[in-house]
Formats: structure tokens, C-alpha cells, sequence
């Protein structure tokens, strides 16, 4: 009798479907380790695919990990989006919503925040999606024209939020500080702008 252990077969997936599953493999393996200790050869794994697919999809492990990034970031920027759509009785409680939603997509993964051993591919998805996200600040805070104070406070509040948020990952995500975090950033906002407008 054989000892040989016949080989699983693949799952057949479309294109869309395979790199979604691609996708979703690395989200995991990048979310639980760095850059430099994830192999594509356990992506696919994990995703049922072979190597060679990673490869086709991506081009490389650094396009890996900055689709695997820019994929956390448009979903973030979809969640800000879709927040802004709906009315709220102040800029400030606009922006707490934005928050929300930030640690909402942080309690799932720690790709949101930018590691030390990114390749430039994926701090180039990150300056990206960061000009969209400042963008939309500035489109909600209904800040007075020609007011250049703005210009500096948006998106260096953006990297306070950033570093209050990875804090808060790397201590656990522990529930009883997501209050705190949360007044803390919104009252950042608020010193950096002088005033809430709108």
C-alpha cells in the first residue's frame, strides 16, 4: 500500500474570490505578526492557494501587505464616509462617531497603524489614505475659510489619534481605556482648532 498522502484538492474559486481569500489570509497572518516573519508560503496556505497565485495577484510580499493595508484603510475611510452621511448634532459628536469608528477597525486588526518594518509600498497606501481622511475632516469641522490654523491642527491631530491608538493595541485593546482615549482625542481636536466650529 502507498504511504504517498494524496493532495487536497484546491477550492475553485473566481478571481475575485481567490484574491479576497488571499486577502483575508494576510490580513490574519500580518495582524498577528510582523512584516518580517509573515511567508507568502503560509498566506496561501492558509488561504488554500499556492504561492504562485500570490504572486500573480500581488507581485510580490510588499504588494501583499500594501493591498493587505490598503484594504483595512478604504474600509475605514468607507465606515468615515458612510458617518459623515448622517446627521449629527455637533462637529464634536461628529467626530466622536469618527472615532468610533477608527477603534472599530483597530479592535479587529493593527494593520490600521503603521509598523516600523513597512515596506515603501505600503507607507505610500498609508500617506494616501491619510489625505482622504484629512480631507474629509476638513469637509466636516465646517472650518471658518481662509483660516490657516486648520491646515497645521487636521492632520497633526491625525497623528496623535494614530499614536493614542496604537498605544491602545499594543496594551490589549482594554475596554476601560477606550472612554478615556476617546475624550482625550476629541479634547486634542478641540485645542488644536481653538474651537469647535460648526
Amino acid at each position: 500500500m502507498s504511504t504517498m498522502t494524496a493532495e487536497k484538492p484546491r477550492r475553485r474559486l473566481s478571481p475575485a474570490q481567490r484574491r479576497a481569500a488571499l486577502l483575508a489570509a494576510a490580513t490574519e497572518a500580518f495582524s498577528a505578526a510582523g512584516y518580517d516573519e509573515v511567508q507568502v508560503t503560509d498566506v496561501a496556505a492558509a488561504a488554500d492557494a499556492s504561492p504562485a497565485l500570490v504572486f500573480h495577484y500581488f507581485g510580490s510580499k510588499a504588494g501583499l501587505h500594501a493591498h493587505t493595508v490598503e484594504a483595512v484603510l478604504d474600509e475605514l475611510t468607507d465606515r468615515w464616509s458612510a458617518a459623515t452621511a448622517e446627521p449629527a448634532p455637533s462637529a464634536r459628536e461628529r467626530v466622536r462617531v469618527l472615532l468610533e469608528e477608527s477603534l472599530g477597525v483597530a479592535a479587529r486588526t493593527r494593520l490600521l497603524i503603521a509598523a516600523g518594518d513597512e515596506p515603501a509600498a505600503t507607507t505610500a497606501v498609508r500617506a494616501a489614505a491619510r489625505e482622504r481622511r484629512v480631507q474629509l475632516l476638513r469637509d466636516n469641522l465646517v472650518l471658518t475659510s481662509g483660516w490657516d490654523r486648520h491646515t497645521v491642527a487636521v492632520p497633526a491631530w491625525l497623528g496623535f489619534v494614530d499614536a493614542a491608538v496604537g498605544d491602545w493595541i499594543a496594551h490589549g485593546r482594554p475596554e476601560q481605556l477606550r472612554a478615556p482615549l476617546l475624550t482625550a482625542c476629541l479634547g486634542a481636536l478641540e485645542g488644536a482648532l481653538g474651537d469647535w466650529a460648526g
